[in-house]
């Protein structure tokens, strides 16, 4: 049993007294009676998760199904999947093959009672140990961690302060009690499955049921509101998911609202977390998101509480703000601090992790990504009046879109739409005024004897001694042939690039390759991380694996070798869903980009039936060697300040940002950037 607390550096100061208050929350637990609605819950709770769970990893399933074979196999077989998964108690097996919504008799509570009571009784304070995790240890530690180098101190705890935590104040004396009941479990009534789902998995398996698209929402409302509605036809679970957004263009057009959007989120969170918690329980949750087209609201769950508990959030969150922001400039503070150390954690992350961060920023428009410099600039400069001027407009204006699939029938999806419409109020926006949707920026085209693009940054953190390097190669091509040709590249280059770089050449211990999508677009990305070679070196590697692949891999293919491909990818694109929100999230990401392509997996697959050899090689010679126009790649190199890897430091410019873009060209033709060029770089780009 482990209970974690995160700090902010006041509450690290005080340490000791946070730790008191959970002990005083333990004595609590053996000298008032538990209430009996907390037993009732979570018996409650417990049968709703292992009546409707759903299909998940099927690693982390089968490794907990080991574990049950330890700990319930010798009981009974049958226990192997319920055991950890439904409250123990001494049940009928009649009793156990309906779902149980309350105890059978109050000597069957009582039983559950001095069960648990014994349990806390063992909670005291010399089977206790404390972790604190904190950065400023840093420099302060005496030992280090065998297998991963990590610095700590190991310390008895002072006998005066075992004393303290052992005689704690009553719980009361904190304004600590026990939860009020919860309002969000859902009733019996409300957990019936409102159309008769007729599912065949075998059938779905097919390959006739994998290229058959599942049925696409439909617009139901169309004014200020575009609502897409889906009533579930497929998981027959009493769920449903809502997805509500509204498109306003100024919620994010600067860093400095972008920084109050942050704000807005964290604050709200940690307002609404006492209310959410229960509903999180009840298996209800809700997120809230400023996005660079607006924001969106999200809930999910089962849906008989789900409409109150929608609107409750929603008010919240827009008409009653005032209740969910900081009251005290100590209060706006301290969320302010919180965010900008997590700002601020940028800084050490891996060096891999930065190259693809600043590769990034040069594929988005600046008002879709502002750089970590410049969030942390205007974060240090916000202030109180600022968030709740920001807030309250926050919601006053836009355009609505929603998503509201599940088990919900049409009637219901409307009415809810029409309660958060009243909630949030905000006034319509024309057409002209809808913020406009993100475009990736275009790569300059080099020719194919030219250097690619490189952008050459120092580490930002001056402990770690890694060179990284992304070499990014990017296809502007948006149909589904082009989707699909790069998704045969990778499958085909992936294995080769990590046992090239990695086994055989030993460059470095982070190799790997994957897509990213953008926009309608796809790149290519390879990566490598290494503490023995320079960023040059690892650059010349990944370039001259890459001028084999046409000549090692793609050449040697045979029509057999494409099919084992092909299907690879086939059935990994048109695997069923498993979960509802899976599905929802899909249909969602349709809705938000504008392509409304509900069917888009299903045309990918059917384009993939047709590619041959010549396809392929086609494509990889019009991306990567710039067959017809030239080609668009990227090189992200992160220099190390010190360690075997390391190399002169870059300049934070070539003179790119103040317009001697010539100057900045290496003497191959080839463009040359600096972390203070990336800007201007984005701005030409735009």
């Amino acid at each position: 049993f482990d209970v974690t607390v995160e700090l902010t550096s006041k509450g690290l100061a005080a340490i000791d007294d946070v730790i008191g208050a959970i002990f005083s929350y333990v004595r609590m637990l053996r000298e008032e009676p538990i209430p009996n609605y907390v037993f009732d819950e979570v018996l409650q709770l417990s049968e709703l998760e292992w009546r409707f769970t759903t299909k998940g990893n099927a690693g982390s399933y089968v490794q907990s199904l080991v574990k049950s074979m330890v700990e319930y196999g010798d009981i009974s077989p049958s226990l192997v999947v319920a055991g950890p998964r439904r409250v123990a108690l001494k049940e009928t097996l009649s009793r156990l093959e309906e779902p149980r919504t309350s105890f059978a008799s109050n000597s069957q509570r009582e039983e559950t009672r001095s069960a648990t009571l014994d349990f806390t009784n063992k909670l005291v304070v010399d089977n206790a140990i404390i972790t604190v995790l904190s950065k400023t240890f840093e420099g302060k530690t005496s030992s280090v961690e065998k297998w991963y180098g990590t610095n700590y101190n190991v310390r008895p705890v002072s006998v005066s302060t075992l004393v303290k935590w052992s005689n704690c104040v009553k719980a009361s004396e904190l304004g600590i009690a026990y939860p009020k009941p919860n309002v969000f479990i859902p009733e019996e009534k409300g957990l019936r499955v409102k159309k008769k789902v007729k599912f065949d998995e075998a059938k779905a398996r097919s390959f006739e049921g994998r290229m058959t698209p599942p049925t696409p929402p439909t617009i139901i409302r169309d004014d200020d509101w575009t609502v897409y509605f889906k009533q579930d036809d497929r998981f027959g679970e009493p769920k449903a998911f809502v997805i509500f957004q509204l498109l306003t263009k100024e919620v994010y057009s600067s860093a400095f609202f972008a920084a109050l959007s942050q704000l807005y989120q964290t604050c709200v969170f940690d307002a609404l977390e006492e209310y959410a918690y229960d509903a999180t329980l009840a298996g209800l949750n809700y997120d809230v998101q400023v996005l660079p087209r607006g924001v969106r609201l999200t809930f999910g769950g089962y849906n008989d509480k789900l409409e109150d508990f929608a609107a409750y959030i929603s008010r919240k969150l827009s008409r009653e703000v005032g209740d969910v922001l900081p009251k005290t400039d100590t209060e706006f503070d301290r969320y302010k601090d919180r965010l900008l150390r997590a700002l601020s954690a940028f800084d050490v992350k891996q060096p891999y992790g930065h190259a693809i961060y600043y590769s990034s920023l040069t594929l988005q428009p600046r008002n879709f990504q502002y750089t970590n410099e410049q969030l942390r600039a205007a974060m240090r400069q916000v202030m109180l009046p600022d968030l709740l001027n920001y807030s309250s407009k926050l919601w006053s204006s836009g355009k609505g879109e929603a998503l509201i699939q599940g088990n919900l029938d049409e009637k219901e999806a409307l009415r809810l739409v029409s309660k958060i419409d009243q909630t949030l109020a905000f006034k319509a926006v024309s057409a002209d005024e809808y913020p406009p949707r993100l475009k990736a920026l275009p790569l300059p085209l080099v020719a194919p004897d030219t250097t690619p693009t490189r952008l050459t940054v120092s580490e930002p953190n001056p402990s770690n001694n890694n060179a990284a390097v992304q070499v990014l190669i990017q296809s502007l091509g948006e149909t589904e042939k082009d989707h699909v040709l790069i998704e045969i590249i990778d499958a085909i280059v992936h294995e080769p690039f990590y046992e090239d770089l990695r086994t055989n050449q030993q460059l470095g211990y982070i190799v790997s390759s994957g897509l990213k999508a953008v926009a309608k677009t796809r790149n290519i990305n390879f990566i490598v991380q290494s503490s023995v070679a320079s960023t040059e070196k690892l650059t010349n590697a990944v370039l001259k694996f890459l001028s084999g692949v046409r000549r090692n891999y793609l050449e040697p293919l045979n029509e057999g070798d494409i099919a084992v491909y092909v299907k690879g990818l086939l059935d990994k694109k048109t695997e069923p869903d498993k979960k509802l929100a899976v599905e929802a999230t899909r249909n969602w990401a349709e809705i938000a980009s504008g392509r409304l392509e509900f069917d888009r997996i299903q045309k990918e697959a059917a384009s993939l039936l047709d590619i041959t050899k010549a396809d392929i090689i086609e494509f990889w010679d019009e991306i990567y060697s710039g067959a017809s126009q030239g080609r668009r790649i990227m090189i992200s190199e992160v220099v190390p300040r010190s360690g075997p890897a390391s190399s002169k430091s870059p300049a934070t410019t070539t003179g790119y940002a103040e317009g001697r873009k010539n100057g900045a060209k290496s003497p191959g033709g080839s463009l040359r950037l600096g972390v203070d060029d990336i800007e201007q770089f984005r701005r030409d780009r735009e």
